[in-house]
């Protein structure tokens, strides 16, 4: 079979490295130039994206990726701030967790390793339709169209395929942008190295104002002992962050780059009265890793998800179901879309289902995945944009049950 995926970010990497294992004819299209070249915050691995990833990747390539890789068993419990830095409540046990956080560059750069020359970086696919003999076909602006028997877009938040697809967008702004920025640990002082602990965390606002500090540490926690196969770009304690505000607050930020960008991120948050304390981590991030991001998400009911007839042309992740990343589960959903598709795909070569049907029962399967976890994120989002007055022990209460139920979701996938 001839599969054209649309998209190089996770889920579209992770699915070509499927496809290519399992032999089929695969091309991966991406604009990108660079691999390397992807902000954002790092990436939990739940078991079940895991479990996903063993399905997709040879184990050498698995390998690699927990050498790489920060134990979340080894991290303190997660814990919830107020602006001021005083805690207010703390998240599940993590000794029993087997999920792993690592830097997202890593994560593709090993998973473009393992797509190998079907990666072709810097193409634009500007549309997608179906040929005179009725194969899906990908276009770009110069040369000819490439034709395929599936055509799967793994294109992101705007994506070209799901629009084309559903005849129009296929998720919305959350009224929430995030700014992101890495602060090596031993950057800060040695009384907020102590508060913040060897554990990811939430600070809390009043006026929807929200800042997480995730811990990540692929050296001093690494899964595997397996320093010859570390690939990580983090080479120790760090904390990757998100400052998250209104949207209708941050107009003048978006033009912002690098140091100006963080200047104005903190001049916004000191304006809301949050102390120079839990601002530290912010104050002392590299400038160059400081960016911003809107946060998109899809509807949150299954039956809105992929509102198509199923074809031989579809799409996973973000194209479909749009996640903010406050449940922390966006790309492992993505990761699973792909493993899933390659399962019903089996089918296909095996003789056993035609292509339409196994893809209606990969849009199926991923309509509920999609759901859930857009449920989750959007329950979170909810809590932050409700901090409009300081917090209560009800708001407290809200955000403890919420860290605990995204826990037993990420668990049993």
């Amino acid at each position: 079979m001839r599969v054209v995926v649309v998209g190089g970010g996770i889920g579209g990497l992770a699915l070509g490295a499927g496809l290519r294992r399992q032999g089929h004819e695969v091309t991966v299209f991406d604009r990108d130039t660079d691999v390397t070249a992807t902000g954002g915050y790092h990436i939990t691995l739940h078991e079940p994206a895991q479990a996903a990833l063993r399905e997709l990747v040879a184990p050498e390539v698995v390998e690699r990726l927990l050498a790489s890789a920060s134990a979340l068993r080894l991290r303190d419990r997660d814990a919830l701030w107020d602006r001021y830095g005083r805690v207010i409540g703390f998240g599940p046990d993590l000794s029993g967790d087997s999920g792993v956080d690592i830097d997202r560059v890593t994560l593709r750069t090993l998973l473009a390793e393992a797509v190998g020359d079907d990666l072709h970086l810097g193409r634009n696919v500007t549309g997608v339709g179906h040929g005179n003999d009725g194969r899906p076909e990908v276009y770009f602006s110069g040369p000819d169209p490439v034709p395929a028997d599936l055509v799967v877009g793994a294109d992101g938040t705007h994506s070209l395929v799901a629009r084309h697809l559903a005849g129009g967008r296929t998720n919305t702004p959350t009224g929430i942008v995030g700014f992101s920025g890495r602060t090596r640990r031993d950057y800060l002082s040695a009384c907020e190295q102590q508060r913040l602990g060897l554990r990811s965390g939430l600070a809390l606002g009043p006026r929807s104002v929200a800042l997480y500090v995730g811990f990540l540490d692929p050296v001093g926690n690494a899964v595997l002992d397996a320093p010859e196969l570390r690939a990580a770009v983090t080479t120790g304690p760090t904390y990757i962050w998100g400052a998250m505000l209104p949207e209708s607050t941050t107009d003048s930020l978006r033009e912002l780059r690098a140091g100006d960008l963080q200047a104005a991120l903190l001049t916004c948050y000191r304006k809301r009265g949050w102390s120079e304390r839990t601002l530290e981590v912010i104050t002392a991030a590299s400038p160059h890793t400081v960016a911003a991001y809107r946060f998109h998400a899809a509807s949150t009911r299954a039956r809105d998800l992929a509102p198509w007839p199923a074809g031989r042309i579809t799409a996973l992740g973000d194209a479909v179901h749009a996640t903010p990343p406050t449940a922390g589960m966006g790309a492992g959903a993505a990761i699973r879309d792909a493993a899933a598709l390659l399962d019903h795909l089996r089918d296909v070569t095996d003789g056993t289902t035609g292509l339409t049907v196994a893809v209606s029962r990969y849009e199926a399967g991923m309509r509920r995945r999609g759901s859930e976890v857009l449920t989750l994120a959007m329950k979170t989002v909810g809590w932050i944009r409700a901090t409009d007055t300081p917090l209560g022990a009800a708001a407290t209460t809200a955000a403890t049950s919420v860290l605990a139920a995204a826990h037993r979701l990420r668990r049993r996938g």
